[in-house]
């Protein structure tokens, strides 16, 4: 999973990050997004990415690797995904997604999409965390690990942007 929070955990609405945007974080985004070779998408970020992609290009590559991906969408009210090369998952989500980790193939990309991170961590499948810190205090919104949650995290890597931003990278510390 690969997420833009605030310094007090914020993750909702993050039109702040765009302040910070330089091109060694671009760089970052684009071979993450290369590295992957799907998408995993709860629906209130689909829609949003549904929106924002299919009308979208860039001399780099990276809104037509976004719009070439296979994506997957979990949600129980979506019954149909018209944004190109998307599935809904509707049932058994914990299930299906270990399945589709069973395929051989690149990274499962995970974006934004709160929720469905929570529901992975509760499964144990996500197997990385990449959280790319904004030096911004937001105060109030939906913070990606809610009251409750709990992991043992080991940190496998660290890179600080010019921008201030920093992207801490942890892996589950099945150990403890």
């Amino acid at each position: 999973m690969s997420e833009f929070l605030s310094l007090d955990g914020v993750m909702e609405e993050p039109m702040w990050t765009f302040n910070y945007f330089g091109e060694d974080q671009a760089k970052y985004k684009l071979d993450e997004l290369m590295a992957s070779d799907a998408l995993l998408l709860g629906r209130v970020t689909y829609e949003g990415f549904a929106t924002a992609w299919p009308d979208r290009k860039d001399e780099q590559g990276f809104a037509d690797r976004m719009n070439s991906l296979p994506k997957y969408v979990v949600s129980t009210t979506l019954n149909e995904a018209e944004w190109n090369n998307s599935h809904v998952i509707s049932a058994n989500v914990a299930e299906e997604v270990t399945r589709l980790k069973q395929q051989p193939g690149q990274n499962i990309l995970v974006g934004g999409s709160g929720q469905l991170v929570q529901s992975l961590m509760q499964h144990d499948l996500v197997d990385e965390y990449r959280i790319m810190f904004f030096p911004v205090v937001i105060g109030k919104g939906k913070r990606l690990f809610k009251q409750g949650s709990t992991a043992t995290l080991k940190l496998t890597d660290a890179q600080t942007f010019a921008s201030g931003v920093t992207v801490l990278t942890y892996q589950p510390d099945r150990k403890h």
